[in-house]
């Protein structure tokens, strides 16, 4: 049974596709589909189990803390593990807990021993991310790592399918792309959950505007 109302129709929905992941439970909520967008009109109007809210700027607590105020579901807050990195990632790990994330992400770039400062830091699950198949999964559990994220472009599947493999039980989130054919590659090779790159605001308005015209 579906509800919507007059004006609030016509919301960005998920791909059919992401509905055949296994999903991962956080808290009694089972999340397969996470929006991959720090857009505030996306995110208020879509139909995603989670938001993915990874930028590639240094994180901020008030870019996070107005995300997670604006999100009707779970927010998994970006901590930075490049360009930002040290106490500052404990700092930014604690205050999006504070803030009401449902989990802290962060980039390949980062070290064990941030990795494990962080999972020490906070009671909310950490995720690393992982871009190659050269990146040590065993090291990365080893210090407090609770969920993986792959992002590795077309060689997602493949290096999900080797993590899986190895790891059978840890629960991985992958970028899936756009097409329904990459996202059931992914979800087969074993990932529990997809984050999906939604169309620009613009690319979106684009097509009211076509209609308009019309």
């Amino acid at each position: 049974m579906k509800i919507s109302s007059r004006l609030r129709h016509n919301i960005l929905v998920m791909p059919p596709e992401i509905r055949e992941a296994s999903g991962i439970f956080i808290y009694g909520r089972r999340i397969k589909s996470l929006v991959f967008t720090t857009d505030l009109a996306i995110i208020k109007n879509c139909d995603a189990d989670a938001v993915f809210a990874v930028y590639p700027f240094t994180p901020q607590q008030s870019i996070s803390d107005a995300i997670i105020r604006a999100a009707a579901v779970p927010v998994f807050a970006g901590i930075g593990g490049g360009i930002t990195k040290g106490p500052r990632t404990v700092r930014l790990a604690r205050d999006a807990e504070s803030q009401g994330a449902f989990g802290v992400v962060l980039n390949s770039p980062t070290s064990s021993r941030d990795l494990r400062a962080v999972s020490a830091a906070v009671d909310i699950p950490v995720v690393i991310t992982v871009t190659s198949d050269k990146a040590n999964v065993r090291d990365r559990l080893r210090n407090g790592a609770s969920i993986i994220n792959v992002a590795a472009g077309s060689r997602t599947p493949d290096i999900v399918r080797s993590i899986r493999s190895g790891y059978p039980d840890i629960p991985v989130i992958a970028s899936g792309g756009n097409q329904p054919d990459s996202i059931r590659e992914t979800i087969l090779a074993g990932a529990n959950a997809i984050t999906y790159t939604p169309p620009t605001t613009k690319e979106l308005f684009s097509e009211i505007m076509e209609k308009y015209r019309d």
